[in-house]
């Protein structure tokens, strides 16, 4: 019998999660819960953190990225610069007991425990593309509910024309701070308020239906779809309703390469290499060899195109 170790084995030979959280439905359906129980643990998928997930209307119906893929092939500054970095090194980053501070211009501020946040919301499961800027994608079963649902609860004041987003800054569990060649702490992003009570825009708290993996912003991320991926801040300890545009970190860091609006678009190239096209992950070794044209807004121009109307892009990127 051949044995292969994970390292040896292709990206393209392992099952999606979907699939394998699908062959487990069926044994249980065809044996009955007694015959699954009999079977050894290494065949049994883990089922779902979240059993009661909302199937969401705005989901791609493109493959999702392996799960290997999507948690071990990641840009987490905080804890390394290479993209296997968070995996090894968020390991033991903890993530419970966890608050966000709401604060600015909103008629509720204060201190909010996780479970407070998450309380009243309904999950859904949106399967989203992700593209980063240094042209590789992923599409990705996120678990959350719109961002949109969180921010009317604390009553953003008519002065609230920008949300803001901080992440944890904590040198000790997070290494990549430490670094003298890294960025300057805390990670800041933002959204102007129409982008970010937008429907597609998401805090999620989990993916493939499990609890989010630290490597992936547990226990509290964003995700917008039609975007880059560094405005989809992970860890979130902070929410700041401003009057004027928040500095975000990568547009301190390089304002020629990294825009406020970051919107996905092929038409503008980034300094150092082409944005027209983008390699898709998780498809096996032939498909990483070919490129695909990217979408205008990452495919979602049809939703959110009207928030740009009037705009030069070209300058606005």
């Amino acid at each position: 019998m051949l044995i292969q170790r994970p390292a040896d084995i292709p990206s393209s030979e392992i099952t999606p999660k979907s699939v394998y959280l699908q062959r487990r439905q069926f044994i249980q359906n065809t044996l009955g819960l007694g015959a699954l129980a009999l079977l050894p643990e290494a065949l049994q998928a883990k089922s779902s953190d979240f059993p009661r997930l909302k199937k969401s209307p705005y989901s791609t119906s493109e493959t999702p990225t392996p799960y290997d893929k999507v948690t071990n092939y990641n840009n987490f500054y905080e804890f390394g610069s290479s993209k296997s970095a968070p995996a090894l090194l968020a390991k033991y980053f903890k993530t419970t007991p966890w608050s966000v501070r709401i604060d600015g211009a909103v008629e509720k501020p204060g201190t909010y425990t996780l479970e407070d946040i998450l309380k009243p919301h309904t999950l859904e499961e949106r399967i989203y593309r992700l593209r980063c800027v240094e042209a590789w994608s992923m599409v990705i079963p996120w678990v959350g509910f719109p961002l949109a649902d969180l921010l009317k609860r604390f009553g953003p004041t008519a002065n609230a024309k920008y949300v803001a987003f901080e992440t944890l800054h904590d040198p000790e569990q997070m290494p990549g701070q430490k670094s003298r060649f890294s960025l300057d702490w805390p990670y800041v992003e933002g959204l102007r308020m129409d982008e970010a009570m937008h429907p597609l825009t998401i805090l999620a708290m989990g993916l493939y239906g499990e609890t989010l993996p630290k490597q992936n912003g547990a226990p509290l991320r964003l995700v917008v779809p039609w975007k880059y991926g560094f405005k989809s801040i992970k860890s979130i300890v902070r929410i700041h309703f401003t009057e004027t545009r928040p500095a975000t970190t990568w547009g301190r860091m390089g304002p020629d390469e990294y825009g406020f609006y970051a919107n996905v678009n092929p038409a503008v190239d980034h300094p150092r290499w082409s944005q027209k096209t983008e390699r898709k992950l998780g498809g096996g070794f032939f498909s990483s060899l070919f490129k695909q044209e990217t979408r205008f807004l990452n495919g979602y121009a049809e939703q959110v195109g009207h928030l740009y109307a009037g705009m030069d892009l070209s300058k606005a990127f």
